[in-house]
């Protein structure tokens, strides 16, 4: 992975990458290097190719050392990128030019460009896709201490959003002050991503069948709440999902096989199937029949309180079933 050198700067440099933090951090080290006046801001939605160019060729307030930033560059069509080109021929001596681009073609004719004249830098999550490893990464950047599980948890409340768990991750790191960071300070300190977020408190504790912890996951999510409705929807999703990988792994297929298929990420495939080594099929198939009965019961087909039902069939589909007697 490149970074921004302390020595004399190139006239041009391209900020890319799935890693959006990364970029906005380079970014902000490359704007440093000069005074707030000797930066400009533009966005290729309103600025075309020649405009830049000709923001490039005018003087700064003090005459050298100036920084031009364009974001949002994919926007630019074959005309931009041609008076680019002609400007890199010669550039205004001590003016600098960042584009910053979403996502950039390894191969797109901007790319090419700036590699000629000066430097692509690309900022990519590590791969294989486990958010998990790049929040890891980022608690030992900011020098804070976090347990494995503790990254794992913040990706299961926040997300996989990069920019989301980079926040998350800053908030956190700043609390802890040095201090170990653990999953149940994750637990209550991240807040959840605004897209489909499981209950994975209960999720987990219905995986290890522990049903006291799932019943206290269970009323933490009521008194936030939560409504019974979507914990129990939630939870079927997980069940379904550890039927799955079960099934999957079954036929010999390897965990990312089973995540390819599945359309899931490695590591909730991986939690699945470790949830899975403590389910028969048989167990989770009646689980399943479980939830779509209390599905059922939560619309209007039991006079019970909804509360009492999702407790009632959290406690069923949890614990292990007795041994038959003689």
């Amino acid at each position: 992975m490149a970074t921004v050198s302390e020595d004399a700067l190139k006239p041009v440099y391209l900020l890319t990458g799935s890693d959006r933090p990364k970029v906005v951090r380079a970014l902000g080290r490359l704007r440093a290097r000069f005074g707030a006046e000797a930066v400009e801001m533009l966005s290729a939605d309103a600025a075309a190719g020649e405009e830049v160019v000709a923001a490039l060729n005018s003087l700064g307030l003090f005459g050298a050392g100036r920084l031009v930033v364009v974001q949002a560059a994919e926007l630019w069509k074959k005309t931009d990128v041609e008076a680019l080109r002609a400007y890199l021929a010669a550039p205004a001596p001590g003016t600098i030019l960042a584009l910053v681009i979403e996502e950039a073609p390894r191969d797109s004719a901007l790319a090419g460009l700036v590699a000629k004249f000066g430097e692509v830098l690309r900022y990519d999550v590590p791969k294989p896709k486990d958010p998990s490893v790049w929040v890891r990464s980022e608690f030992e950047r900011l020098e804070a201490h976090a347990s494995d599980e503790a990254a794992r948890r913040l990706v299961e409340i926040v997300g996989d959003d990069i920019n989301t768990l980079g926040l998350e991750v800053d908030k956190i790191a700043t609390w802890a002050a040095g201090a170990q960071i653990e999953a149940r300070d994750v637990e209550l300190l991240a807040a959840p991503g605004t897209g489909e977020a499981p209950t994975w408190v209960v999720s987990d504790a219905w995986g290890n069948r522990d049903v006291a912890a799932v019943l206290s996951a269970c009323e933490a999510e009521l008194e936030r709440g939560v409504e019974p409705f979507l914990i129990a929807v939630r939870l079927a999703a997980q069940v379904a999902l550890v039927r799955s990988a079960q099934a999957l792994a079954s036929e010999g297929l390897s965990t990312r096989d089973i995540a390819n298929r599945l359309k899931k990420h490695e590591f909730r495939v991986r939690k699945a199937l470790a949830h899975a080594e403590r389910y028969s099929r048989d167990e989770l198939e009646l689980a399943i029949i479980r939830l779509v009965e209390l599905d059922a019961a939560l619309k209007g087909a039991s006079r019970l309180a909804s509360e009492l039902e999702l407790e009632r069939t959290l406690v069923g589909v949890t614990k292990a079933a007795e041994p038959a007697r003689a």
